[in-house]
């Protein structure tokens, strides 16, 4: 008897541990078209956390990420993201140099969010505008603005 209680136990376990793997890990893979040009990199910015939008210095994200950009397009995935709610913030970064340059108040180069298609005085971004649920892989595109 006590042999079989083991064996249940045993098997108990191991039933039950299966379960656990279920993935908890999901991918994000970012689209953008219709870039005014090929020049520099697009750095994507990943933010997981409110308040954390407007980051013009590149300072309160997750995770930050370059691509290149080809015949105006580019692609990025994020790997091995826990589940939550997760906002983008894209730079076409045309100097390569990893900020933001400016005019006299606007930005020079692109710029895009998630869920945001204008962006003005009365259409700012923020996290909670910007931001989506991610529970499963997904794939979302994000349109890049010039001023």
């Amino acid at each position: 008897m006590k042999q079989i209680h083991i064996l249940f136990s045993a098997f108990s376990f191991l039933f039950l541990s299966s379960f656990s793997s279920i993935k908890e890990e999901y991918s994000l893979t970012i689209e953008v078209e219709n870039l005014r040009n090929s020049k520099g990199v697009l750095q994507v910015a990943l933010y997981n956390k409110e308040g954390s939008i407007p980051d013009e210095i590149f300072k309160k994200y997750y995770r930050l990420e370059k691509a290149k950009i080809v015949n105006g397009k580019s692609e990025i995935t994020f790997e091995n993201l826990p589940k939550g709610k997760y906002a983008v913030n894209i730079l076409h970064d045309e100097n390569n140099n990893s900020k933001i340059d400016k005019g006299l108040i606007l930005p020079k180069e692109g710029i895009g969010f998630s869920n945001y298609s204008s962006i003005g005085l009365t259409n700012r971004p923020n996290f909670k505008k910007a931001s989506f649920d991610l529970f499963q892989d997904k794939e979302i595109k994000v349109k890049v603005i010039y001023m």
